[in-house]
């Protein structure tokens, strides 16, 4: 048994968001408590329920019944997204390494040691590749290039963003917890603010039960937020391209003038310039689209509405070790 929950004794302290997945809850519990019980360390679980409709919550609220010496769960009024839950779980750690998990059990818990030791070889921030990944052929194909694509445009080098087991500092917690951006991606958040941080492999598994929760429209909108969120690289992208169509705009038209003295009235190539003409309007429309993005964040910024509302927090009192509560939180995060 650990001991009661203190900001001092607290080693290590594990990040779950939670969406609809009463299927694989249980398989997690029996799984992840002896995982961080084989570290020897003390340690808490953060289980943060973002508006699950299932029966998530009230398994979450027996486990912590069953374990509030180091458990804690924090219920969202409603559906927020995965990464406001971890901010909401960053901001309720106890521990000097933080850990997040995915619930559905693709990245195996078992693992966890093995980033905790490499964070206590000095690193303050480790990422993970999926090892033999049980995607589908197009989710690797397409992660790998907007990998390569992300990395190109933000210069952040994450071999593979999509994989969530992750470990980080204390310090680069209380940084990330200092951030009130509305939209960000939390992995690529924390490499700009680390000083040391690492690869290494990791194990990946089938889900072991219910399906993704990120339907393809999510994973585009995911990368776009990475994107503009972290460079402006292509707004100066389309300002380079917009010099260059200018002048050959200007160039076009000088030979269309000559040749009109030359050979006088021509009526070859108008769809030609038809082709053309679309084609510039795309690029146009594209480019009105993607400063709408950098619009649209600079909107949800200035609105400055709360990232997320929590409806109650399950926690033993300080106070009383002996006690469990569910300490109720009215407050807008």
């Amino acid at each position: 048994m650990q001991t009661p929950l203190s900001l001092s004794s607290v080693e290590v302290s594990v990040v779950i968001p939670v969406y609809n997945e009463e299927g694989g809850l249980q398989a997690l519990f029996d799984r992840v408590y002896p995982a961080l019980d084989s570290l020897g360390e003390s340690y808490e679980v953060i289980f943060v329920n973002d508006g699950s409709v299932d029966r998530s919550p009230q398994m979450l609220a027996a486990q912590f019944h069953k374990r509030p010496d180091v458990t804690r769960v924090i219920l969202f009024n409603g559906n927020f997204g995965q990464h406001m839950a971890i901010l909401a779980g960053f901001e309720h750690t106890r521990g000097r390494i933080v850990i997040t998990l995915d619930a559905d059990l693709q990245n195996p818990p078992e693992e966890i040691p093995r980033l905790v030791a490499e964070m206590r070889k000095g690193h303050d921030y480790v990422g993970t590749i999926r090892r033999q990944r049980n995607d589908s052929a197009f989710r690797r194909y397409a992660s790998r290039a907007m990998n390569r694509l992300r990395e190109k445009i933000t210069k952040i080098k994450m071999t593979d963003q999509g994989c969530m087991l992750r470990a980080y500092d204390r310090n680069v917690i209380d940084t990330i917890n200092a951030c009130r951006e509305v939209n960000t991606f939390i992995p690529a958040l924390a490499y700009t603010f680390s000083s040391n941080p690492v690869e290494i492999e990791v194990g990946h598994e089938q889900r072991h039960a219910g399906e993704s929760k990120y339907s393809l429209y999510q994973l585009i909108r995911l990368n776009f937020d990475l994107v503009t969120g972290f460079s402006i690289v292509p707004l100066q992208w389309f300002s380079a391209i917009g010099t260059v169509l200018s002048i050959s705009s200007a160039g076009l038209f000088v030979i269309l003038l000559i040749r009109r003295f030359l050979l006088g009235s021509e009526v070859q190539g108008v769809f030609t310039l038809f082709a053309l003409n679309f084609f510039l309007v795309g690029i146009m429309l594209f480019g009105i689209g993607l400063l709408g993005e950098y619009v649209g964040r600079i909107y949800q910024e200035v609105r400055d509405r709360p990232r997320y509302r929590i409806q109650a927090v399950l926690e033993r009192d300080p106070r009383d070790p002996k006690t469990d509560n569910a300490a109720e939180a009215s407050c807008a995060q």
